[in-house]
C-alpha cells in the first residue's frame, strides 16, 4: 500500500483530472459516497448489536446460516440503502463542513445519508457562500433537498442535541497550522459531545505529512482516508487521533504513485514483502543445504558490564536462520559466557581494562572478518578511548555487509557525515538501526524533531549517507538510499523493554548472511521482529512481562 504526502496526493488528483479527463466533481462524489457508506456500516453494526437478548443474537448464527441455505440467493433483490426504516430513522448525524474540498466531501455524504433515511444536520464553519467550486455546487444540491443546516458563528454552545454521531469534514490535507476561530470551537464541541466522530480523509487538526497534532484536533473513532493513505495517519500521535483508518478508492489508481515521485513510501504488508521485495515468507531451506549455505555472522558486541546485549544479538542471528555465528568479545568476558549459547562460537578480540574494548582490537576484528559473511557492531559495546577511529578503521577495511547499532551509532554520530566518505572504499551495504535518541545524535537535531517527522528524517539521512536506515519505535521506518521507505505495522507495546533492539540487530545480520539484500534484510527483519513480539506478548499472562529473550523464541 502506497503512503503519500499532501502534495503528492494533490499531484495525483491533478493528473487524473487533467490527463485522463476525470471531472473533479466525480472524485468528490466518490469520496463522499465512500464516507457515507462507512457511516452506514457503523449504524448497521449498532443496529445489529441492539437485536440481542442478554448480549446474544435473537437468531443464532447457525439458524441464520441454515435459513440462508434453504432460502437460496437466486432471484433475491436488494439495494444499497440497506438501513431504511424505523431503526435508521433513530440515527441523526451532524456534519461539520469546512469551506474546502473536505467540506464538499461531507456535503456529498450528507446527500447519500439523507437518501438512506438518516437524519442529517449540516453545521457550517463559515458562510456557505465561501465554499469553493464543487463544494458550493454540493451545498446548493443539499439546500434543494431540504437538508437542515446551521451556520455556526462561534457564539453560544453547540450541543448536538439528539445526535447519534458526527462527521468531521472541516479541514483536509491542505490545511496548515492549528485550527482557529469557529473551526477550533467546532472541534472542541465535537470532542466534548461524547458522540462517535468519523473524519473525512484526515482528522481536522492533524498534519497530513508528519502525524503531528495541533491544538485543538479531532479525536476520531474512524477516519475514512480517500484514494491513498496519508503519511500522517501512519505515525503517532496522529495515528491515535485517527482511530480506525479505512482507505477507500475514489477513482485514483494507487499504481499511479509507483515511480512518479523521488521518494516512494509503502505501508509494510505481506504483499509488499512477497511481491515488491521478492521475499519468501516461508524461508524454505534447500534439501541439500548445510551450515555453510546460510552464512556466517560476526557479532562485535558486549562488555563485562553489558554481556546480555551480545548474547541476545547472537541468539537472534541464529534464530533468524544464519548457519553460523561468532561472537567477538573482550577476553575478560569470555569465561563468563562459555556454554551460554552452545551453538555459538566465541572469539576473544579485545583486552581492554575491566572487560572492555580498546583501540588496538580493530585489527583483530578485521582479521576475524576475513572468514565471515556479515559483521554486526554495537550491542553492549560501550564507549572507549579512540572508539570512533576504531570503528572508522573497521568500516573502511572490512568490505562485508554491516549492521551498526547502539554505541556504534554514537561513535558514528561523533564522527559526523565525514565518516561516510569511507563509503567510496567499500561496495558492501551498511544498515544502521537507531532509536529516536540515537537518530537525533546522528542527524544533529533534537529527539523531538525526529519524532515530529520520522519519515522525512529517515529518508534524508539515508540519501545523504548511502546507508539503509532503520528508525526504530512504534511504526518503525525503514529507508533506503534509492528513496524507498517502508512503515512497519507489526509489533506490540510490550516490546518496550531492554534488549529488543539488540535482538533486531541479530535478526537483520542473520538475514544478510543468508543472502538477502540490505533492503530485504532490513524490511523483513523489522517485520519478523514485530511479529515475534506480538506472539511473545500474546503468550504471556500480561504483555508487560515480555522480555527480549521471549521474542527471540518466537522467530
Amino acid at each position: 500500500m502506497y503512503v503519500v504526502t499532501a502534495d503528492q496526493m494533490r499531484e495525483l488528483d491533478e493528473y487524473v483530472i487533467e490527463s485522463w479527463g476525470v471531472p473533479s466533481v466525480s472524485l468528490m462524489e466518490n469520496a463522499g459516497k465512500a464516507l457515507a457508506e462507512e457511516v452506514l456500516h457503523l449504524c448497521q453494526n449498532r443496529q445489529s448489536k441492539e437485536q440481542t437478548v442478554n448480549g446474544n443474537p435473537l437468531i443464532s448464527t447457525e439458524a441464520r446460516a441454515a435459513f440462508d441455505r434453504w432460502k437460496g440467493t437466486r432471484g433475491q433483490i436488494s439495494n444499497d440503502a440497506v438501513l431504511r426504516g424505523e431503526k435508521v430513522c433513530a440515527e441523526h448525524w451532524y456534519i461539520l463542513v469546512g469551506k474546502g474540498n473536505n467540506g464538499g466531501d461531507g456535503l456529498v455524504a450528507a446527500r447519500h445519508l439523507w437518501e438512506a433515511g438518516i437524519g442529517i444536520t449540516l453545521v457550517f464553519a463559515g458562510s456557505p457562500k465561501e465554499l469553493r467550486e464543487e463544494a458550493l455546487l454540493e451545498y446548493h444540491t443539499a439546500e434543494s433537498m431540504g437538508i437542515p443546516s446551521i451556520l455556526f458563528t462561534g457564539q453560544g454552545d453547540l450541543t448536538f442535541a439528539g445526535g447519534t454521531g458526527i462527521i468531521d469534514a472541516l479541514l483536509g490535507t491542505g490545511s496548515k497550522g492549528a485550527p482557529r476561530n469557529t473551526y477550533a470551537s467546532l472541534i472542541q464541541a465535537a470532542n466534548g459531545s461524547g458522540l462517535p466522530i468519523i473524519s473525512a480523509d484526515i482528522p481536522s487538526g492533524l498534519n497530513a505529512d508528519t502525524g503531528a497534532l495541533y491544538e485543538p484536533h479531532i479525536r476520531a473513532e474512524m477516519t475514512v482516508c480517500f484514494a491513498l493513505l496519508k503519511r500522517g495517519l501512519t505515525q503517532f500521535p496522529g495515528a491515535d487521533a485517527a482511530g480506525h483508518i479505512k482507505v477507500r478508492s475514489v477513482g485514483i489508481p494507487p499504481q499511479l504513485a509507483e515511480g512518479r515521485f523521488r521518494e516512494t513510501v509503502y505501508l509494510l504488508t505481506k504483499d509488499i514483502l512477497s511481491e515488491k521485495l521478492k521475499v519468501d515468507l516461508t524461508q524454505r531451506r534447500a534439501e541439500d543445504g548445510h551450515k555453510g549455505t546460510y552464512g556466517h555472522v560476526l557479532l562485535v558486541a558486549g562488555t563485562l558490564a553489558m554481556s546480555g546485549a551480545g548474547l541476545l544479538s547472537c541468539r537472534a542471528a541464529l534464530r533468524s536462520g544464519s548457519g553460523l555465528a561468532t561472537w567477538a568479545l573482550p577476553s575478560e568476558l569470555l569465561p563468563h559466557v562459555i556454554g551460554a549459547v552452545p551453538e555459538l562460537m566465541l572469539a576473544a578480540a579485545a583486552d581492554g581494562p575491566q572487560g572492555t574494548w580498546n583501540r588496538v582490537s580493530a585489527q583483530n576484528i578485521i582479521k576475524l572478518a576475513e572468514s565471515r559473511d556479515v559483521i554486526a557492531i554495537g550491542p553492549g559495546l560501550g564507549r572507549f578511548e579512540e572508539d570512533t577511529a576504531w570503528l572508522s578503521q573497521i568500516y573502511k577495511e572490512v568490505d562485508l555487509p554491516m549492521v551498526i547499532d547502539a554505541d556504534g551509532l554514537n561513535m558514528l554520530a561523533e564522527g559526523g557525515l565525514d565518516f561516510f566518505e569511507h563509503k567510496r572504499c567499500r561496495k558492501a551495504p551498511v544498515i544502521l538501526t537507531p532509536h529516536p535518541g540515537e537518530m537525533a545524535r546522528l542527524a544533529g537535531v533534537s529527539t523531538k524533531e525526529i519524532q515530529q517527522n520520522r519519515i522525512d528524517h529517515a529518508l534524508s539521512y539515508s540519501a545523504k549517507t548511502g546507508v539503509t536506515l532503520v528508525l526504530k519505535g512504534s511504526r518503525t521506518v525503514i529507508a533506503t538510499p534509492e528513496g524507498n521507505a517502508y512503515i512497519n505495522m507489526t509489533g506490540h507495546a510490550g516490546m518496550g523493554t531492554g534488549g529488543t533492539g539488540d535482538a533486531l540487530t541479530g535478526i537483520i545480520a542473520g538475514l544478510l548472511a543468508q543472502g538477502y539484500s540490505a533492503e530485504q534484510a532490513a524490511v523483513f527483519g523489522v517485520y519478523q521482529h514485530g511479529k515475534a513480539g506480538e506472539t511473545a506478548a500474546m503468550m504471556r499472562a500480561h504483555p508487560a512481562g515480555v522480555m527480549a529473550g521471549d521474542l527471540i523464541e518466537y522467530l
